[in-house]
């Protein structure tokens, strides 16, 4: 029975499960030169595991039909960027095999960065992370904010 809703579920577990991966292998430039941060110890790769875990499986958690996008009565942050969650929903129920589609590619990414952190392999946490970035804009773009207008890079003459 699904109790919480989709924005429930990105704000609760999504995004911050995404973060620990994502931030898990980094490189920073600071005044002392470059840092490159990966995990080192059993804890911190257990760590990393239990993000992408909980990624994982709430990417399963989207798949329940009957889940609401949001509360009721909660609108869009940014009208006319962000659809309005009831405009989001209806999308979804349209069309639900996309919505499986782009909730399994998000899982399937997630295990593939799931494989490199059990190989305890940074280089390749930090390109899988990719994919799980990858599969979250695919879904935003097209359900969040599809009319997104985003400016082109200035040609070289």
């Amino acid at each position: 029975m699904p109790d919480a809703t989709v924005k429930d579920l990105m704000q609760s577990i999504i995004d911050p499960s995404a973060d620990v991966v994502w931030l898990s292998v980094k490189y920073e430039a600071n005044k002392s030169g470059a840092v490159d941060f990966a995990p080192t110890t059993d804890q911190e790769w257990a760590s990393v595991r239990h993000g992408a875990i909980a990624l994982a499986e709430t990417a399963n958690l989207l798949l329940i039909p009957g889940r609401h996008v949001a509360r009721p009565g909660e609108r869009s942050e940014a009208p006319g960027v962000e659809l309005e969650p009831a405009e989001m929903e209806k999308m979804i129920e349209a069309d639900r095999t996309s919505w499986n589609a782009r909730a399994t590619a998000l899982h399937d990414a997630t295990m593939n960065v799931l494989q490199a952190i059990e190989a305890h392999d940074p280089v390749k946490v930090f390109e899988r992370g990719a994919e799980i970035d990858n599969a979250c804009e695919n879904c935003h773009t097209h359900y969040w904010y599809p009319n997104e207008k985003v400016p082109e890079f200035p040609r070289q003459p």
